[in-house]
């Protein structure tokens, strides 16, 4: 793609093997930037934090870095069915925001995700509510900022991509991790691992999880590569 490219994530460990070698041109109040490039095209990735508000800040760092010829959204996602596969990143079509009701299309290419719809929730989705979340948005996964960012590359008339790396499958047991967000959207990582600590009940689902989310981190970096790198 012609021109530079913005990336926005929640969290640095969503950018960490995309973002390997590159430039950390920022990194204050939980909020990381890189500066790099795929393959000869110019890139600038931020980790802003979950959560609406977080993202809007991450595109406008984005934004303020330089001319942009597209935004990116990547990060890990919940899924809705049992068709996506844990650690597997896939390309979004729309992005649907439960908030506002608002669809985002997306122009990432179908491929394998032919009419994946991801839903953006104001919340971290618990495993109670998913089944709901997937009937009434006929949606395959959720997160938290696909739809902040897909409005942002609308408000600049941008092209908007969506990736998503599936971090926890449909009947995960996982704490609420919407308790422990901090105003930033940070997440605060020594208060929920003291909530945990006799909790036994959701340390499987958690194991499960940080193995996803490493494997989805590399895959998001293999689908950006090959999407832009060339």
């Amino acid at each position: 793609m012609a021109g530079r490219i913005g990336i926005v994530a929640a969290f640095a460990g969503e950018l960490r093997p995309l973002v390997k070698g590159w430039r950390r041109a920022h990194a204050q109040d939980g909020v990381f930037l890189w500066e790099g490039d795929l393959g000869g095209t110019g890139c600038v990735a931020v980790a802003g934090g979950m959560g609406r508000a977080a993202s809007e800040r991450a595109c406008g760092l984005a934004l303020e870095s330089g001319p942009l010829s597209a935004l990116v959204s990547i990060g890990w996602a919940g899924a809705l069915s049992c068709g996506v596969s844990s650690g597997a990143a896939y390309p979004i079509t729309e992005v649907v925001d439960a908030a506002t009701g608002e669809r985002f299309a997306s122009s990432s290419p179908a491929g394998a995700g032919a009419g994946l719809r991801l839903i953006t929730l104001d919340h971290v989705a618990q495993a109670a509510e998913k089944r709901k979340l997937a009937e009434t948005y006929r949606a395959v996964l959720v997160d938290m900022e696909g739809a902040a960012v897909a409005r942002a590359a609308g408000s600049r008339s941008l092209p908007f991509f969506a990736f998503k790396a599936v971090s926890d499958q449909l009947s995960d047991e996982l704490p609420d991790f919407s308790r422990f967000l901090d105003s930033k959207g940070g997440l605060n990582a020594p208060k929920l691992l003291a909530s945990l600590a006799f909790q036994p009940g959701y340390w499987p689902g958690l194991a499960r999880m940080r193995k996803n989310t490493k494997t989805g981190a590399l895959a998001l970096a293999a689908s950006l590569r090959e999407m832009f790198g060339e």
